[in-house]
């Protein structure tokens, strides 16, 4: 598959007004939201180079169990073996390039659905029914190909770059911060996922996430929940922290009598993954955004709480989330998508607080520095 590569004119034409320092700075041009080549470059840069969120570390506790993913056209999986290692691999036969496992699950061997070839979960071929009428066919150097894997934080993450720099290295100081918030997070069991398809570009669904200078606007229940003036967003190298008091009085978003958990805590870690905190019993919430199109987004919200059920308190949390605060983002980004299809809008300005308050979007030229910085790898590439 050829790798798409970014001319320096059209690379020029978009960061075009692109400041390191935000306060100065235009946005990314609205032509990276719309056409399909930037998805592409996006897609093979961006998601294929990246680590990518697969599942908490306990949905692979066991030798057998496993979890199949699909990262932008790349079915992968990772499973625990019966030495106890993780292993993660290309979802695919060597026979006749099948797919091998779907969802999740617990399997003794690793069996292809099309013509029973069989692996051992260490990705080692064990059979391959009639391979005896094979002339020079050798059992021993068949194996699945590899991928890395990662536990960070009691949650496991793939990359399909086998030079990738580990995530742990990669984000710095995250690791700590994030367990300093949630040291709780590996007893956590996975409790609810919400689903989501968005008619706008990924990049328009982050930029909205990495600030809340729309929140008192269009979230106002929200601004009942989070104590507004305590809100910061700081920048570190891959990833920003969001933090805010929060579930300390009466609120409109939803019940928080005896809460455990006093504060909003929230990471965004590149390219498409966000880690939170909220108000309530010991809980963590996984939210990915993953291009469908270059103008749709599949968005995946995975809730870890105490128990895998959740209780009243979270029921009503969830239904917040899904009845509430999801609907108003979804109306917001795909407004904006509409917007950038005319040509009133190119480029905007980021409003940029120096108290690095909530209401502040530095976090947005943040990542529109990191997503320059992958265009610019594919104009030299």
């Amino acid at each position: 598959m050829s790798v798409p590569k970014l001319n320096q004119a059209t690379f020029s034409q978009i960061s075009k007004g692109f400041d390191p320092i935000a306060s100065r700075s235009r946005s990314l041009h609205s032509r990276c939201y719309q056409d399909p080549h930037f998805a592409e470059i996006e897609r093979q840069h961006i998601f294929h180079n990246s680590w990518q969120f697969l599942c908490h570390e306990k949905q692979l506790a066991s030798p057998g169990a496993y979890v199949a993913t699909e990262i932008q056209g790349q079915s992968v999986f990772a499973c625990r073996d019966k030495s106890g290692e993780l292993q993660a691999f290309y979802n695919v036969c060597k026979h006749r390039g099948h797919e091998l496992l779907k969802g999740r699950g617990q399997v003794n061997l690793i069996a292809c659905p099309y013509h029973a070839w069989v692996y051992e979960l260490n990705g080692k071929l064990a059979s391959a029914r009639r391979s005896e009428l094979i002339e020079d066919f050798i059992l021993e150097e068949i194996c699945l190909d590899s991928i890395r894997v990662e536990v960070f934080c009691h949650l496991v993450f793939v990359n399909l770059n086998p030079n990738a720099i580990s995530l742990s290295q990669q984000s710095e100081g995250l690791a700590d911060e994030v367990l300093s918030y949630v040291p709780d997070l590996s007893e956590l069991a996975h409790a609810h996922t919400l689903t989501y398809s968005i008619k706008a570009n990924w990049k328009a669904v982050v930029d909205n996430f990495l600030e809340c200078y729309h929140c008192p606007v269009a979230h106002r229940d929200f601004c009942t929940l989070v104590e507004m003036d305590t809100y910061k967003v700081k920048t570190h190298g891959i990833y920003s922290s969001h933090m805010a008091k929060a579930g300390r009085s009466e609120n409109k978003a939803y019940g928080i009598d005896s809460a455990e958990v006093t504060d909003h805590a929230v990471w965004y870690l590149w390219p498409n993954t966000t880690l939170m905190r909220y108000p309530g019993r010991g809980n963590f919430m996984v939210w990915r955004f993953y291009p469908a199109g270059p103008e749709e987004t599949y968005e995946v919200f995975d809730f870890f709480f105490e128990t895998n059920s959740p209780n009243n308190a979270e029921r009503e949390a969830i239904k917040f989330i899904d009845e509430t605060l999801q609907p108003e983002d979804i109306a917001l980004v795909e407004s904006v998508q509409r917007g950038m299809r005319t040509p009133a809008f190119n480029q905007g300005r980021y409003l940029v607080d120096p108290e690095n308050s909530g209401l502040s979007e530095h976090a947005v030229h943040h990542f529109h520095s990191l997503i320059l910085d992958a265009y610019q790898r594919a104009v030299e590439s």
